[in-house]
């Protein structure tokens, strides 16, 4: 076999391979959601059974070093288009190495000199072996983050969930508490067991006090096997909407999946939303909040705590952004904080973020991705008497509808929608009458027409924001 058609095999087989793992680590190494839940359906056909179908059918060596080629060359523009490359992590690095294995197995088969063969076995290897070896690892890491929860026996842990707000609720808890208990909490939005693990192993230090830690789910199940893991004394659901419905079918069925955190042996005291309908088994703490106002200076607002009422503030966002405080409040308590105070809390980075620049007022609302949330949002900039610009893809995870709900409130309150992704345009655009339409689905234009089309006295709101593989 020539050296050029094996190199050609070779360089074909990685590239495949690395678009196969970007699509799992997008989501989150499950099959069934890249094969039925992708957002891209096209690129499955671009870049997998375009290219095998082309290599099947022409087997010519000019042909197949040219297939090669021109497939490397639309791979790299597509990664180059991309905001959120696949990231080299070790995982990453064994299905490499797995597939580089398969790829020079198959050189000794009798059937080697057919490419498709080769290609496709070389890939289910890396797929089989890969996820083989993560299971064995996920266990051997499992089992130390075991021993070393064991070995803290008076650490306290909080576990937040909710369908939305549980990453601000986390922050505001580590912000009181801080100051007064050596604490911890999960990075950024890790919210899954394999995340959590990583972070007990990594960065959970032996003289941590609380731990606070958050969890997601994807399917049933998920938030019980965290529960069952971290055994927390303190839980707290928060609000209970429709996030992630594609995934679960419906809203009673995110509830149920949410109410798996008091599967804990430990547990001492539930914190939760009205939305959780655990009015009697739990402290629902959006019924202790009143005399909320919200501006874009600040929230304040009334809280009663042991039969007292008493006046909080805040220098955040958004009127619900009081009760994900009031919250924060009540587990910290529950965790033995005895000076209860706001003074140190910070706006959380992308949720209701205010930044003044050049005269424009820019609210970074990108990480909120719920109906509730950005119609609050949409609310609280109302107020704002110049010219009003939003930037966003939509809600992406929710059901149907809710971004048609979402184009009568803009419509309402902005002068310029920006839609940035083309998943959600039909539904966005179907209630819009007086606002002016742009499209930009090219994030690297962004920039550019922020500062061609914006100027002093204008409020920029980006609300949600979704990564181009969506």
């Amino acid at each position: 076999m020539s050296i050029f058609l094996v190199l050609a095999k070779f360089i074909f087989v990685m590239t495949l391979g690395y678009y196969f793992i970007s699509a799992f680590q997008w989501f989150n190494y499950k099959i069934k959601r890249v094969i039925f839940h992708y957002t891209k359906p096209m690129w499955h056909i671009y870049f997998i059974i375009l290219p095998l179908f082309l290599i099947a059918i022409f087997d010519n060596f000019i042909y197949q070093i040219s297939i090669t080629i021109l497939y490397l060359i639309a791979t790299i523009f597509w990664a180059y288009k991309l905001d959120k490359r696949v990231v080299i992590t070790a995982r990453v690095k064994r299905f490499f190495a797995f597939l580089i294995v398969g790829f020079g197995l198959f050189i000794f088969c009798p059937y080697s000199g057919n490419w498709l063969f080769h290609t496709i076995f070389s890939l289910i290897f890396a797929i089989l072996f890969s996820t083989l070896s993560e299971k064995i690892v996920a266990i051997w890491y499992k089992n130390q983050a075991i021993s070393k929860l064991k070995s803290m026996p008076n650490l306290k842990i909080i576990l937040v969930t909710a369908s939305f707000g549980k990453t601000s609720i986390k922050n505001f808890i580590y912000d009181i508490a801080n100051g007064e208990l050596k604490t911890h909490k999960t990075p950024r939005s890790v919210n899954t067991l394999l995340g959590i693990i990583r972070d007990i192993n990594d960065n959970l230090s032996s003289d941590v006090e609380l731990y606070i830690v958050e969890a997601g789910a994807r399917l049933s199940g998920d938030i019980d096997e965290i529960a069952k893991f971290i055994n927390p004394q303190i839980v707290i659901i928060g609000q209970i909407g429709g996030a992630h419905l594609e995934y679960f079918g419906s809203l009673d069925r995110v509830r149920a999946a949410k109410l798996e955190a008091l599967n804990s042996n430990r547990l001492k005291t539930c914190i939760a939303h009205s939305s959780t309908n655990l009015k009697d088994k739990a402290i629902i703490y959006d019924e202790l909040v009143s005399g909320v106002r919200s501006t874009l200076d600040g929230v304040w607002f009334d809280m009663s705590l042991d039969g007292v009422k008493r006046h909080f503030s805040a220098n955040l966002l958004g009127e619900f952004n009081s009760y994900n405080l009031a919250a924060a409040i009540l587990a910290c308590k529950a965790a033995g904080v005895k000076d209860i105070n706001l003074d140190s809390i910070k706006s959380v980075e992308h949720r209701l973020q205010r930044i003044d620049a050049n005269g424009k007022v820019i609210i970074d609302d990108s990480f909120n991705g719920n109906l509730n949330g950005m119609l609050a949002s949409y609310k609280l900039v109302s107020e704002f008497k110049g010219r009003k610009i939003i930037l966003t893809p939509g809600i992406i995870e929710g059901g149907s509808g809710v971004n048609i709900e979402l184009s009568k409130a803009i419509d309402d309150v902005f002068d310029i929608l920006v839609i940035t992704s083309a998943l959600n345009e039909n539904e966005l655009t179907k209630y819009i009458k007086k606002a002016k339409i742009v499209r930009l689905f090219d994030k690297s234009k962004m920039g550019e027409f922020l500062s061609s089309n914006t100027m002093s006295g204008d409020l920029i709101l980006f609300s949600n924001d979704a990564p181009s593989f969506v």
